[in-house]
């Protein structure tokens, strides 16, 4: 792929979308993953510094590094940026709800909620500030549906839902992002321990490849796992994650369109 002719493109997607918005400017969650690391570059390309906000999130158990390597970024792309501590929140919507913390079966819901309070928090500085905010999903994880509805899919826009993992990972590389940020495994950091490889069903290498020829090249499974080596049974599971997820990628079901 040619990267700075992907870069054009997403910078000007980007700026059409805040100008057809009427919007002064874009906030971001940073992680310090790769993700929000190279959304929140490109929009500094696209929008100048100043119209950029980005917004640091974390919990109790976020760990230090990517603290670190968040206001790394905040600070490189000489970006406004804040913390907003989200454990008071959650510990809220918790008591509220008289939610176990070591309950198994709250634990998926209680990530939700801490995906969901960063999504508030982003959209309280896009209302007061008339900002977009720009959400940092990709392509393997869209596809599968490995995101929280109204959580981190709760966004305005999306500059980089048509790249794979690994050619958001390239494309970090071609914008400068140091390796430490690269090459960090993916975790959504909604739980303790929390990363993305335990979830998804193969790792993004494998699971890149496998989307892009059911979904790109429209290969029957069969002929994926032949082509991949990988296990039918995967595929299918891929598959099956797509199926399942489609609500997600959807807007609300409706009895009539408008």
């Amino acid at each position: 792929m040619d990267w700075h002719r992907a870069t054009n493109q997403i910078v000007a997607f980007i700026q059409d979308k805040v100008k057809s918005a009427g919007a002064r400017g874009s906030v971001i969650g940073l992680s310090g993953g790769i993700d929000s690391s190279v959304v929140a570059s490109l929009l500094v390309r696209a929008l100048g510094k100043d119209r950029v906000t980005g917004v640091l999130m974390p919990t109790t158990f976020t760990p230090k590094e990517d603290i670190e390597d968040a206001q790394w970024l905040a600070k490189s792309l000489q970006i406004r940026s804040m913390v907003v501590d989200i454990q008071s929140i959650v510990e809220a919507f918790r008591n509220a709800l008289k939610a176990s913390e070591k309950g198994e079966t709250t634990k998926i819901p209680l990530a939700n909620i801490r995906s969901r309070a960063r999504m508030i928090v982003l959209y309280f500085f896009a209302n007061l500030n008339n900002y977009l905010v720009a959400g940092t999903g990709d392509r393997s994880e869209d596809l599968i549906g490995y995101f929280t509805k109204y959580g981190d899919g709760g966004v305005d826009f999306l500059p980089i839902c048509h790249l794979y993992k690994t050619q958001v990972r390239k494309l970090g590389e071609h914008l400068g992002l140091p390796s430490r940020i690269v090459s960090k495994p993916s975790s959504p950091q909604l739980y303790p321990g929390h990363r993305a490889t335990d979830e998804i069903p193969l790792d993004y290498d494998q699971l890149d490849r496998v989307l892009s020829l059911l979904f790109d090249e429209k290969r029957s499974p069969e002929r994926v796992a032949e082509e991949t080596k990988v296990p039918i049974e995967k595929i299918q599971e891929v598959l099956r994650r797509f199926r399942a997820s489609a609500h997600k990628r959807a807007y609300p079901f409706m009895v009539r369109q408008w």
